[in-house]
């Protein structure tokens, strides 16, 4: 591990030194760059497509077509697909309803036979959210049948675009939207913007008496989609999610977000966005990881606390599972790592086990990633009785694992025939008898594509905090600059301190107590090995933070990395 600490690059002039730092060093040229009002995002107008789709659903609308939402099975299509059945309704959409694929039996994206499946509902048209750039097939099928599809997505297209009645996605084409890493509920929050526009225009809502509906309102949806798709927080993003943070901490949210807030013991008057991306967004996806994204779509959609109290406790209960399959499957990955190689010398890793369960390969590659530093495939076996194997890929900073997927393809024709997927982020197929060519063909790729620079593990730090800035103070400060995440990260400092304390808690944490001059500081090392020794002084990166123990709040170190000092 290497600690490197993120320079500035200019004085903003800001009231606050230290912000003025951080922000510098995250690319921030002008302090407009840090306003989070509503009237600061970017216009719909110059999302391709979107007149053309807000035009047909708008035309669904006022003549009562059935509309179906179909959805992709993780948070962003749960928050997407519940945003627009809430939207279209409150709108008078009174023959709408949703279909999110079950990953087991139909696997991701309109295929034709999802298509199938959604034209036994009589739908006239279909939206599909978070997902439809690649389902050329599916939409072919749609027209023939007579179905006009809208297509809302913000993964990266291929070589060939669905014929989509409309096609809405900031990354297709030559388009002015200048945020590429919206995530599909925000293109959907964005869709659905402009369809009460059209029938504002059109004096749909004043000639039906019908109330027009405040959009803000679904914004505590679009910022837990945003958060736990882990896209770029650039500054639309930002907006997005701020303006969600604050509904929700005013408890003006639904009913579902209150109770998976409860559920990870989260307090809803301080939700951060990171709370959302490590206790929301994990329970949420854990239905559509193990079992059937719908009951997570019922918990986002009913009005009902008690009902939704119920549903999230059931997403509680499969979460905890999620979790032990986790650490079984991690467990293996790592065992099958060390009997290819005692000391894994791949740049790219692919795994395979029998027992690895296609919901949570995603997770299990995150954690091979952060472990090896790597690009990591994991594959696990398709549902039904097929030899196809199903894999989901992450990739580490500077690589895109989508561009690397294509290389393989247009290099092994044959070899994937289906993939998709993000700069960070890819899902794929293969046949089983494929699988070492592919291990060898992906680590080949990986090689061609990495510098040495990549493959180091660098932590990067905003430098050292003085002791009088070692308060709760700070942690608030820092706080109410966010949303922090993934393109915009939350403030990493580093420190020297004298080691007072340490011991393990659960089952492979570390509690500390530091010290620094006269002041003991609370400290806690998640996955974190006691350090041998007992090293009287520790290098430690860390992330000041809020302990609010027995209604005792107190100042507590989140540590990222600690050594002991030589």
């Amino acid at each position: 591990m290497r600690i490197e600490q993120r320079q500035p690059t200019q004085h903003l002039g800001l009231d606050d030194d230290l912000l003025d730092r951080v922000f510098s060093a995250r690319g921030i040229n002008d302090p407009s760059q840090l306003e989070r009002g509503l009237v600061n995002l970017l216009s719909p107008a110059d999302l391709p497509e979107i007149d053309i789709a807000a035009a047909r659903l708008a035309d669904a609308v006022e003549q009562n077509q059935k509309i179906l939402i179909v959805g992709d099975f993780d948070a962003d299509g749960a928050t997407s697909v519940a945003l627009c059945l809430l939207a279209l309704r409150a709108m008078g959409a009174t023959n709408v309803d949703f279909l999110v694929p079950n990953r087991f039996d139909y696997g991701y994206g309109l295929s034709p036979e999802i298509v199938q499946l959604a034209a036994t509902l009589a739908p006239n048209v279909i939206v599909t959210v978070d997902n439809g750039v690649a389902s050329v097939d599916g939409v072919a099928l749609a027209n023939e049948m007579g179905i006009d599809v809208v297509v809302t997505d913000h993964h990266l297209p291929g070589d060939v675009l669905p014929d989509a009645h409309a096609l809405v996605n900031p990354n297709v084409g030559d388009n002015a939207f200048a945020s590429k890493s919206m995530a599909g509920v925000g293109v959907a929050y964005y869709l659905l913007s402009w369809v009460r526009q059209t029938l504002r225009q059109r004096d749909y809502f004043a000639s039906r008496q019908i109330p027009e509906p405040n959009m803000a309102q679904y914004l505590d949806l679009v910022a837990l989609g945003t958060v736990a798709d882990v896209v770029p927080l650039d500054q639309n993003n930002r907006i997005l999610v701020h303006q969600g943070l604050l509904r929700i901490r005013r408890g003006k949210t639904r009913p579902g977000i209150a109770a998976l807030a409860r559920v990870g013991k989260r307090d809803l008057s301080t939700l951060s966005a990171s709370d959302m991306g490590f206790a929301l967004g994990p329970r949420l996806n854990a239905a559509g990881r193990l079992q059937d994204m719908s009951v997570g779509i019922r918990c986002l959609v009913t009005d009902d606390p008690a009902e939704a109290g119920q549903l999230a406790a059931e997403l509680d209960s499969l979460n905890q599972t999620r979790r032990e399959i986790e650490q079984g499957m991690v467990a293996d990955a790592e065992m099958i790592l060390t009997q290819i190689t005692p000391a894994p010398d791949e740049m790219g890793i692919a795994v395979y086990h029998e027992s690895f369960h296609q919901g949570v390969v995603g997770i299990v590659a995150g954690r091979l990633r952060e472990k090896f530093h790597r690009p990591a495939i994991v594959f696990a076996d398709a549902s039904d009785a097929s030899d196809e194997l199903k894999g989901s890929a992450r990739s580490i900073d500077g690589l895109n694992i989508r561009d690397v997927l294509d290389s393989i393809a247009t290099r092994l024709p044959g070899m994937l025939p289906k993939f998709g997927g993000h700069a960070m982020a890819a899902g794929l197929s293969i046949k089983r008898v494929h699988l070492a060519r592919f291990q060898k063909a992906f680590d080949k790729a990986v090689r061609a594509a990495v510098t040495q620079d990549m493959l180091d593990a660098v932590l990067l730090t905003d430098g050292s905090l003085k002791q009088e800035q070692l308060n709760l103070q700070t942690v608030a400060t820092l706080a109410d600059a966010g949303p922090w995440g993934n393109g915009f990260a939350e403030p990493l400092f580093a420190g020297e301190f004298k080691l007072v304390n340490q011991r393990v808690v659960g089952q492979d944490h570390l509690k500390l107590v530091l010290g620094l001059n006269d002041q003991l500081i609370d400290a806690i090392a998640f996955r974190q090995k006691p350090l041998g020794g007992q090293p009287e002084h520790v290098n430690v990166v860390y992330k000041p933070a809020l302990n609010d123990y027995a209604g005792q709040q107190t100042l507590q170190l989140m540590v990222e990395y600690i050594e002991a000092m030589s």
